[in-house]
């Protein structure tokens, strides 16, 4: 009982601010200056602080740019596989400029494929793919397809 009535009323005390001298001097002690609390002097500090902004000027800025590019990306697989376009990937072109392009290793990548997709839509890749192809099952298929029309005509011709 006693310590319910001591710590009820210590907290009334406290509230009126008689008794409660601890919460002042704590903020009393904390210096009211950003510098000094970091430990240096306010030009080191403004010095500090310049940096810590350009910095992350630049990763924003780097982000984007990797952002537009793999945007950039998408809209070259999408143009190559004919599937629609995305206007998220086109504003973020547009947010990070006119230099966007597609890095090194992807443009030869792109070159690559494109290289092999020209090779084989020229008639010399359409020679090499008959070359590839198994004629003894063409052959059969051909025969077979010749068989089925050659009897479909009979039923249907009675001179035949």
């Amino acid at each position: 009982m006693a310590f319910l009535m001591k710590s009820m009323l210590s907290n009334q005390v406290k509230n009126l601010g008689l008794g409660g001298g601890g919460e002042e001097s704590k903020e009393e002690s904390a210096p009211s200056d950003p510098a000094a609390a970091a430990g240096m002097t306010r030009e080191e500090y403004e010095e500090y602080q310049k940096q810590m902004v350009e910095e992350k000027m630049e990763r924003d800025a780097a982000f984007a740019q990797k952002k537009a590019e793999r945007a950039c990306l998408r809209v070259h697989l999408r143009e190559k596989y004919r599937l629609p376009k995305s206007e998220l990937d086109e504003n973020q072109i547009q947010m990070a400029g006119d230099d966007v392009g597609l890095p090194e290793d992807l443009q030869k990548m792109v070159a690559q494929d494109q290289e092999e997709e020209e090779d084989k839509d020229s008639i010399l890749g359409q020679l090499q793919n008959i070359q590839n192809m198994d004629m003894d099952a063409i052959k059969e298929k051909a025969q077979a397809t010749f068989s089925e029309m050659k009897q479909a005509a009979e039923q249907k011709c009675s001179v035949m």
